[in-house]
């Protein structure tokens, strides 16, 4: 057995859950270690947490010499057929569009496919609900990995029906599958405590922000550098698009406009909702689903980014406006909160009153150049994919009971994840991870 030596990162909870392991890209032989990824709409380009989660680690894991098939569903991708997408084959599956049956359906039908077509060495599965699946994929011998991305059962658009099922589908996840992941290090110490087992606790992360100086995106939208508040998410209820519209408005900030980037996977009363109140309130500019150059441009050149949710998993559109160096304000809930900005960049969730102080204050104080550059490199240092990749293989190896090295990372030794914010210094922590060892029975 040979491979390049590598290092690999995890952080969780309350404990060191810090994982350093070799990826190795022959396990068995002189093959690569196979891997079907299944639990996204679909890659690229495609609008949510999981699926920019996927779109930036199965690349990355393929560039370590994973054989990675990823599992898409037929509505939301192009070509229809499978296909090569940065060194990952995307396979995609009919499904319907129906909120309530597409991701069960989907999941089903790649379960199949993984057990008896492509019969992955590790079949990974992202969010609760299709960990619904989980049992099934273990019936039909597949080694499974379950990331968890939130607790979608949260979520204020599911009925009571459906809410049973995403937490019996977290359930499944934590207790059946071979090996767990979480994004954030308050949901694997959660899911610990719930379930009595280990999770490891992998972030979310970001890409280095590309220079992008050109204006032309915002000249469609009607935007001026540095004089508008972004937001960027799905228009879903838990995102509260309408108490930051509510909030600007009451703000009446001179100069300044509301962009609020997103589109709705499934138009509903809510959507609807979100675009009669934007159209109705001065300075408010929905923008839609943007992805690349504008996107970019979007980032960079906004004065100030908002994040109200009632629920997140580990936000990446904090992450990333973080990265670009942007004042933020966010929500004062948990996974906001495990981000790392001061105290003062959080509000009450809900209270629109407070929210509006925040957009009154952050709006007429801007960030220095230097500590815009030291924040990105903050978070390019804590949160980058590469170390995301290295750590996600240490936990495919585990599940494997093949051999994981141990090593010693720096973190920051506060929950505060910023040390521009709160002068933390960094400490060495063992990484003594929550995977206990490599080759523990099962």
């Amino acid at each position: 057995m040979t491979g390049d030596t590598k290092t690999a990162g995890t952080v969780a909870g309350n404990q060191p859950s810090i994982t350093i392991g070799k990826t190795w890209s022959a396990p068995y032989g002189s093959r690569p270690l196979r891997i079907t990824v299944l639990g996204l709409r679909g890659c690229p380009d495609v609008q949510g947490g999981v699926e920019r989660h996927v779109e930036h680690l199965a690349p990355r894991l393929a560039a370590h010499g994973c054989d990675v098939e990823v599992i898409v569903r037929k509505p939301y991708v192009t070509p229809k057929q499978p296909s090569q997408w940065k060194g990952t084959r995307l396979q995609p599956i009919p499904c319907p569009t129906h909120k309530s049956t597409e991701a069960a359906v989907h999941t089903f039908l790649g379960v199949l496919h993984a057990g008896f077509r492509r019969r992955p060495d590790i079949l990974h599965i992202h969010a609760v609900g299709p960990g619904l699946m989980v049992p099934l994929a273990r019936l039909l011998g597949l080694r499974v990995v379950v990331t968890h991305h939130g607790y979608d059962y949260d979520r204020d658009k599911w009925g009571m029906v459906a809410k049973t099922m995403l937490k019996l589908g977290e359930w499944f996840g934590m207790r059946l599958s071979s090996k767990r992941i979480a994004v954030s290090r308050s949901i694997a110490g959660n899911m610990r405590a719930r379930y009595f087992t280990d999770v490891a606790a992998i972030p979310n992360g970001v890409n280095p922000p590309p220079a992008n100086p050109d204006t032309t995106a915002l000249e469609a939208f009607g935007l001026n550098p540095g004089r508008y508040i972004l937001a960027v998410g799905r228009l879903v209820p838990e995102k509260r698009h309408i108490d930051l519209i509510e909030a600007f408005a009451a703000a009446d900030l001179q100069g300044w406009k509301l962009a609020i980037v997103g589109a709705a996977d499934h138009p509903d009363a809510y959507s609807r909702s979100v675009e009669d109140k934007a159209a109705k309130t001065d300075n408010v500019v929905m923008t839609g689903f943007q992805k690349g150059a504008q996107l970019d441009a979007l980032y960079t050149h906004a004065g100030l980014f908002a994040l109200v949710s009632t629920h997140e998993g580990l936000p990446i559109a904090l992450l990333e406006a973080l990265s670009y160096g942007l004042p933020c304000v966010a929500s004062d809930i948990e996974a906001n909160m495990e981000v790392g900005l001061a105290d003062a960049d959080y509000y009450p969730v809900t209270n629109i009153n407070a929210l509006t102080e925040q957009l009154k204050t952050k709006s007429g104080h801007g960030l220095t150049d230097d500590v815009k550059k030291r924040r990105t490199e903050h978070v390019a240092k804590h949160f980058s994919w590469d170390q995301i990749a290295h750590a996600t293989i240490g936990v495919y190896r585990a599940a494997l009971k093949l051999p994981v090295e141990q090593k010693t990372i720096s973190r920051p030794h506060t929950d505060k994840l910023d040390p521009i914010l709160d002068n933390a210094a960094d400490t060495e922590i063992s990484a003594q991870a929550d995977l206990h060892t490599a080759t523990a029975a099962e």
